[in-house]
């Protein structure tokens, strides 16, 4: 006989942290797990999921939770951070989550923050913080005009909206909270076949655009989305994603992530550049430095690719029609 065991909502944890990892780095992961053990939220108040995207070495047979006592790590076999992001979704039980990448070291009172602005704030459905840069070597000047593609923010004032996409109120995905019920609106938009192309990390593909993706969800079910400069953390960041060539990949795979979440969040089609516009990012060409010009030709590589994939996914979806 198979019985279905329900989850005790007086006993089911107000929130769920859940850390989405694939072949992690042994000492980012410790620092990103000994940081949840050093949170000023009792342990007991709170779960811990750790999704394994797909790693090589298995990462229940080498990360010790036992530190916590409502831990466990799930196995996700088909890779991918979207496919991970949802398995942690499913797995969780709270109402507040809170998605900790495996370089994320939060502030001790992190979640103490998100609660609080989770129980003061119910009409806001999805919000982030600030997260200061952990070099592990200098970044070179000419860098920190891309350290928002590096996932570096700072955040003098709080702001929100109810307007998804709009840079300034949108959340990041280190440290994004979210309600359930905005975490289950971007659970349905992929089991309906909302979402055929998927907007994250795959192995060594760089795209992006999930996590916006799931926060926008909440201005979808009428919540607002914020960012709060109570919520601190320290990403991070390894040498080799401070050289050009990452700096690089990186712009044109979110330029094209960017075109792609938006075409799915309008019924704009989208546009063939014009002349004109041609004829101005030549001129902008001979502005910019070296490496800015590099930079610069790579988002628009990116969304030539999404202009293509777009028109890949339009013949699909008139086939199947």
């Amino acid at each position: 006989m198979n019985v279905t065991v329900g989850i005790d909502a007086a006993r089911a944890p107000l929130v769920s942290v859940v850390t989405c990892s694939h072949n992690p780095r042994p000492d980012y992961l410790a620092r990103a797990l000994s940081a949840l053990t050093a949170q000023t939220v009792n342990a007991a108040k709170w779960e811990f999921v750790l999704v394994d995207s797909a790693s090589a070495e298995p990462l229940a047979s080498t990360v010790d939770l036992s530190w916590h006592p409502r831990a466990r790590c799930v196995r996700e076999d088909e890779s991918g951070l979207t496919r991970a992001r949802l398995r942690g979704i499913a797995e969780s039980t709270g109402d507040l989550l809170v998605f900790v990448d495996d370089d994320n070291v939060l502030d001790p009172d992190f979640l103490e923050q998100a609660l609080r602005i989770y129980r003061e704030r119910p009409d806001i459905g999805s919000w982030s913080g600030a997260t200061r840069p952990g070099f592990d070597a200098p970044a070179p000047s000419w860098t920190r005009r891309h350290f928002g593609n590096l996932v570096i923010r700072e955040v003098p004032k709080d702001l929100w909206s109810n307007i998804p996409m709009l840079p300034e109120t949108m959340p990041c995905g280190a440290g994004l909270c979210v309600r359930r019920s905005v975490a289950a609106s971007y659970a349905a938009l992929h089991t309906s076949g909302k979402r055929p192309f998927a907007l994250d990390r795959n192995g060594t593909s760089l795209l992006s655009g999930g996590d916006n993706d799931l926060a926008a969800c909440a201005c979808d079910i009428g919540l607002g989305v914020g960012i709060f400069g109570a919520l601190k953390l320290t990403h991070l960041i390894p040498a080799n994603r401070l050289q050009e060539r990452y700096l690089l990949d990186l712009a044109e795979n979110i330029a094209l992530s960017t075109v792609i979440l938006r075409s799915f969040r309008s019924d704009a089609a989208v546009r063939v550049p014009s002349l004109k516009r041609r004829a101005l990012d030549a001129l902008r060409l001979l502005t910019l430095t070296s490496h800015e010009r590099r930079i610069f030709l790579a988002v628009r590589r990116g969304e030539r690719r999404a202009a293509q994939q777009l028109a890949v996914l339009s013949t699909q979806s008139v086939s199947q029609s």
